[in-house]
């Protein structure tokens, strides 16, 4: 058991390193590479993606392709797409706009199926090997936050100058949190995972009678908004994965733009953003292992509140905070609650979707869990985020992204409020969750 366990723990760290390399940092390329207006569409178009892509692989990991396989083959053709994002990069300061957006929708695309894949094949795994998911999976997903975190270090220190690599805390205008370099990071990773996934014991796909063609489409698992308890819950998951990509987005051009404001330029939260944020990682890997705990003693409603609220906090505090001590400290407290904020959300939201749904179903219903969440949820909070940051903030002849940040994270905190308060008086509890 311990090489299974072993053998996901790997997994699940390259998972999520290849995510880690460029997510949180991607802003700051952008914006230097002439395409800060764009922001928002680079991370909506990972929520567009994730309305079909996801629900689409789903359907194929039940029926046709045992999910480790095809797992491995989404991260071969989204870790060559970074590759060639990273060749464009190196060979033009400002790429084409419409060929790099089209290269990293065609990443993104195979990618974001995989963070239902991945759930798929432990869950299977685990399942097929007598262990007990919620118990289980947990410590297992820990170390893909831990993956995340390391890919994140990574490019904020390395830098590239001069024909030399090197690592570095001072301030670096080649280090790889500004550069092209993250995609090739993230490309690497994600070549090395496709081969990991051919070596991962086999989920063999459950053999079905004679299937309606809804039934063979996937299209079963929509039946679960029948039960109005489900459908409540994947309509509060899609409000609540509006606030998703919000700060993957801003949050390092929010803290890299205070570099031209004279008093916090030499701060060091100010000239390492990257590992500044990482802060909300490191708190997400502990947040995981409260999970089990929290979802056997109060059940999947009283998790979602705490994480609802939590999203306030993290917001609320960006607003109050500054580079400098002691405003520094809210920045900390703000990554410390998107520990609580993401993981009491997504982790625990995947867990009840397994505990709620048929066998025949669980991969579609990962995949529809996926389309309110990183799909519908995000695409359409990530569009409407940049519509207010670029309201209230600009880009200017530094390459930083200026403005009254203040009101923009306040209107997310007011955002993440009235959904908080509309779920606790609209969804009805029931039993905590247990694995099946």
């Amino acid at each position: 058991m311990k090489k299974i366990k072993f053998m996901l723990i790997v997994m699940n760290f390259l998972e999520f390193a290849v995510w880690g390399a460029y997510l949180t940092c991607m802003g700051n390329y952008l914006g230097k590479a002439g395409m800060g207006a764009e922001i928002a569409w680079f991370y909506a178009i990972q929520g567009i993606v994730s309305i079909v892509m996801p629900t689409v692989m789903g359907i194929i990991a039940d029926r046709y392709v045992q999910p480790q396989r095809l797992l491995g083959i989404c991260h071969l053709v989204a870790g060559l797409a970074m590759i060639g994002l990273f060749y464009m990069g190196m060979s033009c300061e400002m790429p084409d706009k419409t060929a790099f957006i089209s290269l990293y929708t065609l990443s993104v695309a195979f990618y974001m199926p995989t963070l239902a894949l991945s759930n798929t094949t432990a869950f299977t795994i685990l399942k097929d090997h007598g262990l007990d998911t919620v118990k289980d999976f947990p410590p297992i997903r820990v170390f893909g936050t831990v993956g995340f975190i390391a890919t994140m270090w990574f490019v904020n220190c390395a830098a590239f100058d001069n024909g030399s690599f090197f690592f570095t805390l001072m301030e670096n205008a080649n280090k790889f949190q500004y550069t092209y370099m993250q995609f090739l990071v993230s490309g690497v990773l994600g070549i090395v995972l496709f081969a990991y996934c051919f070596t991962l014991p086999q989920c063999r796909l459950v053999s079905k009678p004679s299937q309606s063609l809804a039934e063979t489409l996937g299209l079963d698992a929509f039946r679960l908004f029948k039960d109005k308890r489900m459908a409540m819950f994947f309509v509060f998951s899609a409000l609540l994965g509006m606030s998703l990509q919000v700060t993957n987005g801003y949050a390092t051009p929010f803290i890299t733009s205070f570099k031209g404001v004279e008093e916090f330029a030499d701060s060091f939260a100010a000239n390492n953003a990257t590992m500044l944020i990482s802060l909300s990682q490191i708190a997400e890997a502990l947040c995981i292992l409260l999970i089990p705990f929290f979802l056997k003693r109060y059940g999947i409603k009283v998790v979602m509140l705490i994480a609802m609220f939590a999203w306030v906090g993290r917001f609320g505090f960006f607003g109050l905070g500054n580079p400098a001590f002691p405003g520094v400290i809210l920045f900390i407290l703000s990554c410390i609650v998107y520990g609580v904020a993401f993981d009491f959300f997504n982790v625990s939201g995947g867990l009840f979707v397994d505990s709620e749904c048929d066998v025949k179903v669980r991969a579609s219903a990962q995949g529809l869990f996926m389309l309110m969440t990183n799909g519908l949820g995000a695409t359409i909070g990530t569009l409407l985020a940049g519509q207010i940051i670029n309201h209230y903030c600009q880009w200017n002849g530094q390459g930083y992204l200026v403005g009254d940040w203040q009101s923009a994270w306040f209107i997310f905190a007011g955002f993440a409020l009235f959904v908080a308060v509309a779920f606790m008086l609209l969804f009805k509890s029931k039993k905590p969750v247990e694995a099946k």
